[in-house]
């Protein structure tokens, strides 16, 4: 059985990733509690100890404001661990996929992006990230680059945006949400799935990986509160200038998945079938 080496288990991707991946793959996790990525010899012989045919490096800091306020931490993760994962992938020649996100692009687009847009990221995270995926590209000749958009997951555990709607909408009777913000929210099992399927294919290079749909956080928002039979609360849609945050947004993320378009391969569904799908496994 090939092996391999899965960075950030313990996040929110990860949990979807093991157990699918554990079906084909002997699996080796890892997490910044355990094997951090900052530590370059830590990662370094532990990858090269384990020797595993992949290397799926999850392991990221996401939340967007505390890179803004931190990012001597966010490079030192986001940028310098790629780096620190990408050289052990180099000496023990493995394949690296590597998650990146749809706010690497400035958000100038009226329509979704695709892999040839150029980037051009607004805040530290977005910046970090990117930073990172050079630094893979200038090491390695074999990896993937997939960029996803607004993950959802986890289930009861979910602290994100749908679990906040979710616990928000029943304990108040009107909620407040941005609707000049826009995205390709993403189920975190249709992203593993996705990659699982694809990362035997030896068509190495960069892909956008998200659910199909552009949408607003406020029509997210009301699909959400009806996937969780929730109708008690009145969502009012506001502008983003009502809420002041570190860390700047671009106005669009949204993402199509041109390359796998150009492939052949199947879309991957609808946003709204799998948030639906998503709140019903929240609510089993």
């Amino acid at each position: 059985m090939d092996r391999i080496y899965i960075t950030g288990v313990k996040g929110m991707l990860g949990r979807a990733v093991v157990p699918l991946f554990r079906e084909r793959y002997e699996i080796f996790p890892a997490d910044l509690g355990e094997t951090d990525v900052r530590d370059a010899d830590a990662i370094m012989g532990d990858i090269c100890r384990t020797k595993p045919r992949f290397v799926l490096h999850l392991a990221a800091i996401t939340d967007v404001d505390a890179c803004e306020k931190n990012p001597d931490e966010a490079y030192g993760v986001n940028a310098l661990g790629t780096r620190n994962v990408a050289l052990a992938c180099q000496r023990s020649d493995a394949v690296m996929a590597y998650i990146s996100t749809g706010m690497v692009y400035d958000g100038r687009k009226e329509t979704p992006y695709v892999e040839f847009d150029p980037a051009c990221p607004l805040n530290v995270y977005a910046r970090s990230k990117y930073q990172g995926e050079i630094m893979m590209k200038d090491l390695l000749s074999r990896f993937y680059t997939f960029y996803s958009c607004w993950l959802f997951g986890g289930g009861i555990a979910d602290k994100k945006f749908v679990g906040r709607i979710i616990e928000r909408a029943r304990n108040t009777s009107e909620l407040r949400v941005v609707n000049d913000k826009f995205g390709s929210p993403t189920y975190t099992v249709d992203l593993a799935k996705r990659m699982f399927d694809f990362i035997e294919s030896g068509l190495y290079g960069k892909y956008h990986c998200a659910n199909a749909g552009c949408v607003n956080r406020f029509e997210m928002s009301l699909e959400i509160l009806k996937a969780a039979g929730i109708t008690g609360c009145r969502l009012v849609p506001v502008s983003s200038d009502e809420f002041a945050l570190p860390a700047a947004r671009p106005r669009m993320e949204a993402l199509r998945n041109y390359n796998f378009e150009l492939l052949g391969l199947a879309p991957m569904r609808n946003w709204a079938d799998a948030l639906n799908d998503y709140i019903e496994t929240m609510n089993a």
